[in-house]
């Protein structure tokens, strides 16, 4: 029962983004004048629906709460029937137009940075104190496995130098201890914790010249603590704002990886692997990580809605650019198959990817 009801949340997640999504572009038309046809919460079987005979917009309710649409007169128009309607969204002057597309993604960045300073304001600046370095693997024949090196030690000191913390740079203090090690050397002393009880391990690291450095055989991790200490909401926005270009950055070279090279492309998921993935972290790690998905999908759809893709609002940017810059429209009827084609292949895409994550879950 608690599965189901985490799988409900993630699903209702979506749908607050995809929803603040459509909402985005709802307002922008409002704001400049473009009629909307229909908005709609949720999709599926109809729950409730009004006409707003002031705005001739219709509002729907709808059954599955994964997301929304916000449809506009003479969309998509493939036989342009409406070409000459004034309703036609294709009859509005280009920047109402193209304000009106990118402020769906925008909204989804403001979801994402409100969020994200929420946090911080509730919960605090989180402070990691690092502690010593601890041995994660030791490599077969390596020096360290030669010196007694095992996994789970932890090394409290290099030649009697403390090895606590990180440098400056962001290493563990024990690596340039290591790296200042040269040829003919004395062997290294490494104080060791193990079992409650110090011990005193002579190691003599190898150089590895594909690494340029020298190298004793181990993958080291660390120890380390967290408090959270309160902030100003002036720092709770210079935080959250940086949680959001680091998200933002990291998505941006996963999506240049997978476009240039492929790789990432089979971890990639689907709705049903996303909801997967949000249902297993917020029910193993807490409500704190359902907001921190939150922000990081948010930042995702509105980076993932500007790539020009037919279909997608980066697509439709480019049509409007492309006519801000002739001062002619391209025609609407050849726009609308340029962006049917791409909603086939977006669609073709989603089942492929939902048939993929639904094998995954029964593999």
């Amino acid at each position: 029962m608690d599965t189901v009801f985490y799988v409900i949340a993630a699903i209702f997640l979506l749908g607050v983004m995809v929803t603040i999504h459509e909402l985005g572009h709802f307002m922008a038309a409002r704001f400049t004048g473009i009629p909307v046809k229909e908005f709609a919460i949720g999709f599926g079987k109809k729950i409730f629906s009004w006409k707003s005979k002031k705005y001739d917009t219709v509002f729907f309710l709808r059954l599955i709460p994964a997301g929304g649409y916000c449809a506009f007169y003479g969309e998509d128009d493939t036989q342009e029937k409406d070409k000459n309607d004034p309703r036609n969204i294709a009859n509005h002057k280009v920047w109402k137009r193209m304000l009106t597309i990118v402020m769906g993604p925008v909204m989804n960045f403001v979801l994402a940075l409100v969020v994200a300073i929420g946090l911080y304001a509730v919960m605090g600046e989180p402070i990691i104190d690092y502690g010593y370095a601890v041995i994660q693997e030791v490599t077969e024949g390596s020096p360290a496995a030669q010196a007694g090196i095992l996994p789970g030690d932890r090394v409290l000191a290099v030649n009697g130098v403390e090895a606590k913390g990180l440098t400056a740079d962001g290493n563990l203090a024990v690596q340039p201890l290591i790296a200042a090690y040269k040829e003919g050397d004395d062997p290294l002393s490494l104080t060791i914790f193990r079992n409650a009880k110090e011990l005193n391990l002579s190691v003599i690291p190898l150089y590895d010249e594909a690494e340029k450095r020298p190298l004793m055989g181990v993958i080291l991790g660390a120890e380390y603590s967290m408090e959270y200490v309160p902030v100003s909401i002036f720092r709770a926005g210079a935080l959250g704002f940086q949680y959001c270009v680091r998200a933002g950055g990291a998505i941006l070279e996963g999506l240049g990886k997978m476009i240039t090279t492929g790789e990432g492309f089979s971890e990639s998921s689907g709705p049903v692997g996303i909801v997967q993935l949000i249902a297993e972290e917020t029910k193993a790690n807490g409500w704190t990580v359902y907001l921190e998905l939150l922000v990081m999908i948010s930042v995702n759809l509105g980076l993932f809605n500007l790539i020009p893709i037919p279909g997608l609002d980066g697509s439709r940017i480019i049509f409007l650019a492309i006519e801000g810059i002739r001062r002619k429209p391209v025609p609407q009827k050849v726009e609308a198959y340029v962006h049917m084609g791409g909603y086939m292949l977006l669609i073709g895409l989603m089942v492929v990817m939902t048939f993929k994550d639904i094998f995954k879950i029964f593999r």
